[in-house]
């Protein structure tokens, strides 16, 4: 049955409201995959660099999205297709899959479903596409995609993509691999097993990482992304994008940000994981500002916001009405014990600057549920947020903590479903009356997460077998609770109601 009116004119309307990227036919065919809505995939600037690299390099790539509504296309019977021409996506003889975080591999295992691909490699023969992944999610732990692909690209891996989809492409079964397997961070599961290599570091050739397609329904609208700088150089202990990881923080001089952004471009997004510590930013903001566009920024450091409050000034110029910035943790004792260069008095500032700004309110981003946290981290952090709210209101944006691979809380363990859910219990009643807003994650998905990012390949089976009961939590916890996943930790817990279980 062909695809609906309704799909097809959704997918005509965001293709023609579409500016630059123009598909070009002719090359290899291949299609590029992000496991999430279109709404997502075209907000994320790894996502249309990669996608643009391939293109340039004479590729004819276009690109599928998981449906906005998964459970309206299954019932159609209908094979999810591409944007571009409308192919269905079993058809094409190469995918690349962009995989930002863990519990997008339920996306990814529905959108091969619906694409009438066998989600597992074991079950695919040589009528099927060759599955290429790579996305931020390959820094810290993508075991349990293993089961799903037939190889991966560790890192940064602009400059390794057109070597991986031409032998994708053009070589037996054999020969691409050992090809992938010599690439800086190529990874073929059925040769490597469960040993990584190295993550892949481009040079500075390609930098910055910029978009080519203005996309006004993606989530961040018509919006310009460009990278300010790549890496950080900070020594947070709990994020894999710290200063050990591929070399720190590499700048990207304004001058060369300004030369690529176009003159269709109404709104810019400065993308990098410290793009508030380029040292040039002040200046490349008000460079912006001045030409009458819109700004946006990935991340903002408290202190940096206190320090320089001209980033404040121009973000607000720029369009901005919530200044975002990260606490990360409830007291200023567990931000010590992260390596976290945020105090109290930077908060407060950037508090008084929203005020001194007009900005809607302040959001503070932070974790719960950290190893050694009490009840008087959380009494410090009600008693915080109180002052914090007096001057300006606040929305305290609240995720349970997760240990992540390659970070020095790897072996940490997850608080548990009961403990963050008692925590954000307790928070939220010592805030009534207060100009705070609580917005919390799940902590049952949180639960879910720290599985696959501590998990092998069998947490991967596992997630096929929970896409295949449902996809409620229940079914989660029951297939990922069969898998002992291999963790360097010598214990596995199931923390779904707060009590260890050693297994």
């Amino acid at each position: 049955m062909p695809p609906s009116l309704a799909e097809i004119n959704t997918i005509d309307r965001r293709l023609q409201q579409e500016q630059g990227g123009d598909f070009r036919p002719g090359g290899p065919r291949s299609a590029l995959l992000y496991p999430s809505p279109y709404r997502a995939g075209m907000s994320s600037l790894g996502f249309q660099w990669i996608l643009q690299q391939l293109r340039d390099a004479g590729h004819a790539t276009e690109r599928a999205f998981l449906p906005d509504d998964v459970p309206a296309w299954q019932a159609s019977r209908r094979p999810l297709f591409t944007y571009e021409t409308r192919s269905a996506l079993g058809d094409l003889p190469v995918i690349g899959v962009s995989l930002a975080y863990e519990l997008e591999l339920a996306g990814l295992v529905q959108a091969l479903q619906l694409a009438g691909i066998p989600p597992l490699r074991r079950d695919r023969g040589p009528q099927h596409p060759r599955i290429l992944l790579g996305g931020p999610l390959t820094f810290s732990n993508p075991l349990p995609a293993a089961p799903f692909v037939d190889a991966m690209l560790l890192g940064e891996a602009e400059e390794q993509v057109v070597a991986a989809f031409d032998a994708a492409h053009n070589l037996d079964t054999p020969a691409f691999q050992r090809t992938i397997a010599a690439l800086p961070g190529g990874y073929v599961p059925d040769l490597h097993g469960t040993g990584l290599p190295p993550v892949a570091k481009a040079t500075d050739a390609l930098l910055p990482a910029r978009a080519a397609i203005l996309a006004p329904d993606a989530e961040l609208s018509s919006m310009f992304l460009i990278e300010g700088e790549r890496g950080c150089h900070r020594q947070c202990t709990f994020c894999v994008m710290r200063r050990s990881t591929n070399g720190g923080m590499r700048l990207v001089t304004p001058d060369r940000v300004l030369s690529y952004i176009p003159e269709a471009a109404q709104r810019v997004g400065l993308v990098g994981a410290a793009i508030s510590d380029h040292p040039q930013l002040v200046g490349l903001l008000q460079a912006i500002v001045d030409s009458g566009r819109g700004v946006g920024i990935s991340s903002l450091r408290a202190d940096r916001v206190a320090l320089k409050p001209d980033i404040a000034r121009l973000l607000r110029l720029g369009g901005y009405k919530t200044l975002t910035v990260a606490s990360d943790a409830a007291s200023q004792r567990l931000r010590r014990t992260l390596a976290k260069g945020t105090t109290e008095a930077h908060l407060l500032r950037v508090a008084e600057l929203a005020a001194e700004y007009r900005y809607k309110q302040v959001k503070v981003y932070m974790m719960l549920g950290l190893p050694d946290e009490t009840d008087e981290d959380l009494d410090e952090l009600i008693d915080f947020s109180r002052r914090m709210a007096a001057i300006h209101p606040i929305s305290l944006g609240i995720a349970p903590f997760v240990p992540k691979r390659n970070t020095p809380m790897d072996n940490a363990e997850f608080a548990g479903i009961k403990v963050v859910e008692g925590r954000l219990k307790r928070l939220d009643k010592g805030l009534k009356g207060v100009q705070a807003e609580i917005r919390p994650t799940s902590a049952r998905w949180a639960w879910v997460e720290a599985e696959l990012a501590q998990g092998g390949p069998d947490s991967g089976l596992a997630v096929l077998r929970a896409v295949a009961a449902g996809g409620r939590f229940a079914d989660w916890k029951g297939a990922l609770l069969e898998v002992a996943p291999a963790t360097k930790a010598p214990w596995r817990e199931d923390r779904t109601d707060g009590v260890h279980a050693a297994r």
